[in-house]
């Protein structure tokens, strides 16, 4: 009676290659409509925006400094690229409920609240990540390489515009996705597909794979970006495990207590 009872519950839960895909529309357009509002919305900011990118390097260059064009359009193709990451950075809320909705959607009930629970904390950690590079790493690895290229090479940095600003943006999204790390942990755990004995066995991994991924992530860049990267990246993995264990304590714990007030 017991499996015949749960099988509707299995039943609703699952979903045909169609229904996927026309959930996945769906949530693809809904989060098209939300990144294009925040488009527009940056677009009718972009100064205030500029300013605040050009930060870091008015910090470290002085208040007399200006960022160079090179190229006729290197004005205007900076300006929608500016647009386009702080629309991504705005709506990244909402980016990451429907991909967590469109993940839920083919996940059972139980499974369902961790998604709730991961929507959240996913659009803060990206914007902490983001602010993280911004006013934590950006200005040490500027003056770095300002000093280096003065004191080593001998050369004035003269950065352009365009270059700046694309460093700026790659950085911010880098570190946005970076810091989902201890959320993706969290829900590989609480789904069952790894448990945190198996995350602890690859640590060595994941340490070496941190490291690799932070030289791709940043090409060109100097050690300390690269660095200011893989460590934080190793420590949300730490901080995902954590997570994940005392999660599981407590669950386990929970379910002593209930089963004792059962025997009493």
């Amino acid at each position: 009676m017991g499996s015949a009872d749960n099988k509707p519950d299995l039943l609703d839960t699952s979903m045909s290659l169609g229904d996927h895909l026309e959930e996945l529309r769906l949530r693809v357009i809904l989060t098209l409509v939300g990144f294009v509002t925040a488009f527009v919305l940056a677009l009718s900011f972009g100064k205030a925006i500029i300013l605040f990118i050009e930060g870091p390097y008015i910090s470290v260059m002085g208040q007399d400094a200006r960022l160079q064009s090179l190229a006729p359009a290197d004005g205007f193709t900076t300006y929608m690229e500016i647009a386009m990451i702080a629309a991504v950075v705005v709506s990244s809320p909402w980016i990451f409920y429907q991909l967590w909705m469109f993940v839920g959607a083919g996940l059972y009930p139980h499974e369902k609240r961790y998604v709730y629970i991961a929507i959240p904390f996913s659009a803060g950690l990206f914007i902490v990540g983001a602010l993280f590079f911004m006013f934590g790493i950006a200005p040490v690895t500027l003056r770095f390489l300002v000093m280096f290229n003065k004191e080593i090479l001998g050369v004035a940095s003269n950065f352009t515009f365009k270059d700046y600003v694309s460093f700026i943006n790659i950085m911010m999204l880098v570190f946005g996705i970076t810091f989902q790390m201890p959320i993706a942990i969290f829900f590989l755990n609480k789904t069952g597909l790894i448990s945190v004995e198996a995350f602890r066995k690859s640590r060595r991994f994941v340490m070496l794979g941190a490291v690799v991924l932070a030289s791709v992530a940043t090409p060109g860049s100097d050690m300390f970006s690269l660095f200011a990267l893989a460590i934080p990246m190793y420590l949300l993995f730490e901080l995902g495990i954590l997570l994940s264990y005392l999660s599981n304590r407590r669950l386990k714990k929970n379910f002593a207590e209930s089963n004792l007030i059962k025997s009493d």
